[in-house]
């Protein structure tokens, strides 16, 4: 999965969980953006539809850098977010 982020470096990896679903992902970032409103991170559209979000429009999520060696979100959840 990808998104944009507008300031973290490409390649970094991010766990991105819904707080409508609660579910979370890990995305890894490949662009810049968003560019409008106050909008934290663009999700691709398979990533969207893994969170249980797909075709929610903009809707409120919480993002964990993932540390080196770190693979899935559920190690990040327990720290705090960035």
């Amino acid at each position: 999965f990808t998104a944009a982020h507008r300031s973290l470096p490409f390649g970094t990896r991010v766990c991105v969980r819904s707080q409508l679903t609660g579910r979370a992902v890990v995305v890894r970032i490949n662009d810049r953006g968003p560019f409008s409103g106050n909008r934290v991170i663009d999700v691709s559209q398979a990533a969207a539809q893994e969170l249980g979000m797909l075709g929610l429009g903009i809707k409120p999520v919480e993002l964990w850098l993932l540390e080196e060696g770190e693979s899935d979100c559920f190690q990040s959840l327990s720290g705090s977010a960035p």
